[in-house]
């Protein structure tokens, strides 16, 4: 990696619990007493103060704790018990090692821990945590351009949130409609998460392979620009078919290089992919078109999936099947709310790529519409749905009334599809091609 003076440095929020447990696995200069420190650790709140406590050794800290490895060295920290995949399916805890400073400070009573990092080292990681350094080294390339880009794109944003420059209110929740979207301006006291609610990011523990770290050089300060600005380059696993418009996931906000895409090989044409109409949704997701992102090649798959992501195999086309209890305790759990027995499911409105954005549940003793996409998939799974590009079937069986759902897509559908890009990587698009398909109207441009 090139020694670039002025890349920038981050602050990745990678954990918040009541204790944190860490090792410095070499000495990191404690910056209030410029005093070392090494070894296994335990980081406490107590009243105001963070409380490190190791064996008979004891701490205090009035306010926030940096711990810095030493100027030019190689210096890593292991977190311990680091939750991944935050309520998705295959949720679970590891030790995480990191490059970089560590910062502890107070959140809410709970002790936070923050990666402080070159930006251009947090992307070697980021890029082997969402997908497999064995990918087309054209996929890497586009993935650093685009993870760079977003990176950027939300450090502006925080920036205006903490001036209090935000025009939108992220929920409006009437009697009647309970319309949310989530995205990752509640970080105030850091620039993103490590977590798939911003981009995945583990550290060095996803061994990075030469491919990875050459795909971060050779494009080092490039992003996608729009009449000058950072272009907020969003990703997801796969499309179904179609990308969606971004203010039909988050805030009203039109951007001209995140429109409709239809992921279509070579010679087939979009027009047919009017799918916002009920009976061409149902029509769309019944079938298979033959979209980059509709592949079942175990070669291109391993390249974008980790191992736990091909824990699902269903992600261009997929079902799901709840009995009508089932259903109706799901949402009652994941609202809060008793709507009594559900009755029906009726999608009110649907973005271009067939998600639903508005969805109305009905049942024995309440109605409610909700929204955006991911609130829907949020209710209607005890992590979340595949997406909410989906249509309902009520089918009656043995006494036993069950709503399917019959979906498509991985994700929320707006920008990069990740499989389909692999796809493209495979048959040979470069990098500035696949950013080209897939963000139409930007430019690429390097930074620093």
């Amino acid at each position: 990696m090139r020694n670039y003076s002025n890349i920038p440095v981050i602050n990745v929020g990678i954990l918040s619990a009541s204790e944190v447990s860490f090792t410095l696995n070499s000495p990191f200069i404690e910056s209030a007493g410029h005093s070392e420190l090494g070894g296994s650790w335990k980081a406490e709140v107590s009243g105001k103060k963070i409380v490190l406590k190791k064996k008979a050794s004891e701490l205090q800290f009035n306010s926030g704790l940096m711990l810095s490895a030493r100027q030019g060295s190689d210096s890593t920290f292991t977190l311990h018990a680091v939750t991944i995949g935050v309520n998705f399916h295959w949720q679970r805890t590891e030790d995480q090692i990191f490059k970089g400073d560590l910062k502890l400070i107070i959140e809410d009573g709970k002790i936070t821990a923050i990666n402080v990092i070159s930006l251009e080292e947090y992307l070697i990681s980021v890029i082997s945590s969402e997908m497999s350094a064995a990918s087309s080294e054209e996929l890497l390339k586009a993935h650093a351009v685009i993870s760079r880009g977003w990176l950027l794109a939300q450090k502006e944003k925080s920036n205006s949130s903490r001036k209090g420059e935000s025009k939108f209110k992220s929920e409006t929740i009437t009697e009647n409609e309970i319309i949310k979207w989530y995205d990752r301006e509640d970080h105030l006291n850091f620039d993103v998460c490590a977590d798939d609610h911003c981009q995945r990011y583990q550290g060095i523990t996803r061994v990075s392979a030469p491919v990875v770290e050459k795909a971060v050089e050779e494009t080092a300060g490039e992003v996608l620009e729009y009449d000058g600005v950072v272009c907020d380059t969003r990703y997801y696993k796969c499309c179904g078919g179609v990308t969606e418009l971004f203010e039909n996931v988050w805030e009203p906000v039109n951007h001209p290089y995140l429109q409709k895409i239809a992921d279509y090989r070579e010679g087939l044409s979009g027009s047919s992919t009017d799918i916002q109409d009920e009976k061409k949704a149902e029509e769309w997701i019944k079938g298979r078109p033959d979209a980059f992102c509709n592949t079942t090649d175990k070669k291109i798959l391993a390249q974008v999936l980790n191992d736990y992501d091909r824990e699902t195999n269903d992600f261009f086309r997929w079902k799901v099947r709840y009995s009508q209890a089932e259903l109706s305790e799901l949402v009652k759990s994941r609202t809060g709310i008793d709507f009594g027995t559900i009755m029906e499911m009726k999608p009110l409105e649907r973005g271009v790529s067939g998600r639903i954005i508005r969805l109305e549940i009905s049942g024995t003793r309440k109605k409610l519409i909700i929204g955006k996409e991911l609130e829907i998939r949020k209710t209607l799974s005890k992590s979340h749905l595949y997406s909410s590009c989906f249509f309902v079937e009520k089918v009656e069986k043995n006494a036993i009334t069950w709503f399917v759902l019959h979906g498509a897509g991985w994700g929320h559908g707006v920008g990069l599809c990740q499989i389909g890009a692999a796809v493209m990587g495979d048959k040979g698009y470069t990098y500035r091609e696949i950013l080209g398909h897939y963000f139409p109207g930007s430019v690429l441009k390097k930074r620093y």
